[in-house]
């Protein structure tokens, strides 16, 4: 064992009391990295491990709004077993029609489920024929809603089904994505006798494929799309069973990642403090170490070697808990997940986890380190007056390198990059922000007029003297107030937007599946319940981009941003410019225009696939190939709850294709059951979505989304007060000289403690409005900018959230210092 080594152990023998902030902020840090990561890689691994379960097949060929002919028929049979799925939106309603629910339809045919088991509540699994003709099995909260029990009469469009239980365990539900109600499944044979499928109305056939064994699906599902490029097919396969589901955890799991690496940067921080208290503490060994021929190379070696064990050790215990936090979650909020995590240690996420806390570890350790182990020993035993040297140019270098390192790995594992490098940008620019802004109020302290109280003296020139943590808490708990700022700023605006904002704008219903043919009688309907209610009535179809300028959407890779390419779009025409848009580009047509087709698209759009005037799209109408030049680009604001297409064709296009009607209906609450009831009688295919309801889910969604943010911002918080304790610790021999001095010349200890507080109490200030003027900024930015929604922050819990903050860095000052309060004069004297 080389001789660094044995003295650093033999050292570490007597306990780590000076290096536990450092393995408090590394096991911190890690753990919410590893945790983050270990989650969204369980989850995601559940997605691959029940990708069969969750498609319902192997491969998934998907239609909008019509069915397989014949030969397209022939060819899914020839490559394995074929299940038809029918899936619509559908009012349900009892046998009374007393009570009506908007409801997820799902119409199985005798082969359904190919994999996994269908269960009834007190009933068997079943592995095929689970639904017989002329009976429904509904959700719980549909049963639960509507009263429903077993043999009850269930009413879905004009078809009357016999309900035969209560869903326990559907195996492809998972990856049918979010739906606007609870679900019931019903025979495939019955779906005619609804109603629901007249000519244009909305609904998805999906032809679902279990292949021979070891048949490759990627490949299958790549062959059929050849085969049949221009029908209108969306085609998937079982390595990607649940697209939707995996993109959102990919998102979430990455930004909550950020979060993460934010909170280990502010524990960095507090590494670098615990690191300095510490060797501040070994001065007179370090010393000793010279003054007995230890030259600088030995000194860095034995104190490099006791923090890379520490380091080792803290980054070992935040991987142990990141690893356990799939168990933990799966435990606590299954309910809330959308598969299952694969409880086994997700390699990946940890070891880039501990990656990140050994690069943190010595990107922060070595500056501190380097100081104390260039100075002389005769300027050591001076320390507390000597100021430190700089690094060498090699150690520099190797902290900048540490830097980089993290910032690659970062950039490597994005699945957007450019969000990435925006956020990185943008933390690093805070940083330096808030590392000037420190300056400055040590500059300013050390220049404003002194105060006439001796107290007050005491607590502004702490702010600027020699060895004042000043910097170091502005940086660190700024960044993490700034960051808990923020989100408080961003989520009170969406709830903000939901509670007051969206209901003031929205209507009462949306009504969807109007017959072509019964737009008049629908008016008149309206005209009659509610008389004076505001009405909007629009044609509706669906269908998929299935190429833009003459490319394949398949083939085209345009980023996350790209959503206009991902599934079926709603698709309208109109003579007129729609409300609640802007025109950015192009011109509109005339409403008597009839030449060749012309399309306005949604300008975001336009703009994340690089498309201007002139160039085209091809849409796929019930399997018709419609291709059209853009006329015009359009800002829509979605905020507005009305009917905004992103694809919008000019007239004489789409008016002779099987279509339907959509309609807004903004009533009175006395009016409402009478509308409902009318439309039961006189369009009982037609679905009536309460906007209400709907909000009701966004806002749920939201919270849990909000819940996990708060989660990963408050480690960062956590790692913030960490680095107040190393601060305090850093500085706590100066401070106990400072109140024996202050002793001695005549202060009590009550004196010196109320100069203490009011020393924090002005460091809090200064912090807690930094945070909320930077995290405002940030917050708007947010909000205005990227959501594009309008600034309506509450401000009571964000002043809230910076205060309590604040409050806690005064009584964690106070705490910290009241060691060095209650020091006796003899004792310190003698140590002198």
């Amino acid at each position: 064992m080389n001789l660094p080594l044995r003295l650093a152990l033999r050292e570490l023998r007597g306990g780590l009391t000076g290096l536990r902030l450092l393995a408090v902020c590394l096991i911190l840090g890690v753990a919410a990295l590893a945790g983050v990561g270990s989650l969204a890689s369980a989850i995601n691994a559940g997605l691959a491990e029940r990708g069969q379960l969750l498609l319902g097949g192997d491969v998934e060929a998907r239609l909008s709004s019509r069915f397989a002919s014949g030969d397209e028929r022939a060819r899914f049979d020839r490559e394995g077993v074929v299940s038809n799925v029918v899936r619509l939106r559908a009012m349900a309603g009892t046998a009374d029609g007393a009570d009506r629910l908007l409801a997820e339809v799902k119409a199985v045919d005798a082969r359904w489920p190919l994999y996994g088991n269908f269960r009834r509540v007190d009933g068997p699994s079943c592995r095929a024929g689970c639904i017989a003709p002329g009976t429904a099995v509904v959700a719980p909260a549909l049963a639960e809603r509507l009263g429903l029990k077993t043999g009850d009469t269930l009413m879905i469009g004009e078809a009357r089904l016999r309900v035969a239980g209560v869903v326990a365990e559907e195996p492809d539900a998972a990856g049918e994505g979010f739906g606007f109600g609870p679900g019931v499944l019903m025979a495939r044979d019955d779906v005619e006798a609804t109603g629901l499928l007249q000519p244009g109305a909305q609904f998805r056939s999906l032809y679902r494929i279990k292949l021979p064994p070891r048949a490759d699906a990627v490949a299958v599902a790549k062959r059929l799309e050849a085969e049949a490029p221009d029908a209108g097919f969306q085609f998937r396969d079982s390595s990607n069973g649940a697209p939707s589901t995996r993109r959102f955890v990919d998102r979430l799991g990455q930004f909550l990642t950020l979060v993460g690496l934010t909170a280990l940067v502010v524990a960095g921080v507090g590494v670098a403090g615990g690191v300095s208290a510490y060797l501040g503490a070994k001065t007179r060994t370090i010393a000793t170490l010279k003054t007995l021929g230890a030259d600088t190379a030995t000194i860095r070696a034995i104190y490099l070697w006791q923090i890379g064990l520490v380091a080792l050790g803290a980054v070992a215990i935040g991987l142990a808990i990141g690893a356990a936090t799939p168990w933990i979650v799966a435990r606590l909020a299954a309910a809330s997940l959308p598969v299952p995590p694969v409880l086994t240690p997700q390699w990946g996420a940890l070891a880039t986890a501990a990656a990140y806390g050994v690069l943190i570890a010595l990107a922060f350790a070595l500056w501190p380190l380097a100081q104390a182990a260039r100075m002389p020993a005769a300027r050591l035993f001076r320390s507390l007056t000597e100021r430190r040297d700089r690094p060498t140019p090699g150690m520099i270098a190797a902290i900048v390198g540490a830097g980089l390192a993290i910032v690659g790995i970062t950039v490597a594992n994005a699945t957007d990059r450019l969000f990435v490098l925006g956020f990185v940008g943008a933390a690093l620019a805070l940083i330096g922000l808030l590392w000037a802004l420190a300056g400055l109020v040590r500059w300013t302290a050390a220049r404003v007029p002194r105060p006439r109280g001796t107290l007050a003296r005491l607590a502004l020139g702490n702010l600027h003297r020699p060895g004042a943590p000043t910097r170091q808490l502005i940086v660190a708990l700024g960044l993490g107030l700034t960051l808990f700022a923020t989100l408080a700023v961003i989520e009170t605006n969406f709830t903000g937007q939901i509670s007051r904002t969206l209901p003031d704008k929205a209507p009462t219903f949306f009504v969807i599946d109007i017959p072509n043919d019964g737009r008049a009688g629908f008016e008149a309907m309206v005209a009659q319940q509610a008389p004076g209610a505001a009405m909007t009535v629009v044609p509706s179809l669906r269908g998929p981009v299935t190429a833009v300028n003459g490319v394949p959407a398949s083939q085209i890779d345009a980023g996350p941003d790209a959503w206009i390419l991902r599934g079926d779009r709603g698709l309208s025409y109109a003579a007129d410019f729609p409300p609640n848009n802007e025109l950015v580009s192009g011109t509109w047509w005339p409403r008597d225009y009839a030449g060749p087709p012309l399309i306005s698209i949604d300008d975001d759009a336009a703009r994340a696939l690089g498309l201007k005037i002139g160039d085209s799209i091809t849409v796929s109408v019930l399997g018709v190939e419609l291709t059209a030049k853009i006329a015009s680009t359009r800002k829509i604001d979605w905020q507005s709850l009305g009917f905004n297409f992103a694809i919008l064709f000019a007239p004489g296009s789409l008016e002779a294709a099987p279509h339907g009607w959509m309609a807004t209906l903004a009533v009175t609450p006395a009016q409402e059951r009478g509308i409902q009831s009318a439309l039961a009688a006189q369009f009982p295919t037609a679905s009536v979505v309460r906007v209400k309801d709907v909000l009701g889910q966004v806002a749920e969604l939201l919270g849990q989304l909000s819940a996990a943010i708060r989660a990963a911002a408050g480690v960062t918080v956590a790692a913030g007060i960490a680095v107040l304790i190393g601060a305090l610790a850093a500085g706590a021999r100066a401070r106990t000289y400072d109140s024996v001095l202050l002793k001695l010349l005549g202060a009590t200890r009550g004196q010196v403690a109320r100069a203490t507080l009011a020393e924090y109490g002005l460091l809090a200030l200064v912090v807690s409005g930094l945070a909320l003027l930077l995290g405002a900024g940030a917050g708007w930015y947010v909000i205005t900018q990227v959501f594009k929604l309008e600034w309506q922050p509450e401000w009571g819990p964000v002043v809230a959230t910076v205060l309590t903050g604040g409050l806690v860095t005064v009584l964690l000052g106070l705490a910290g210092s009241w060691r060095a309060l209650s020091a006796r004069p003899n004792a310190v004297l003698r140590d002198l």
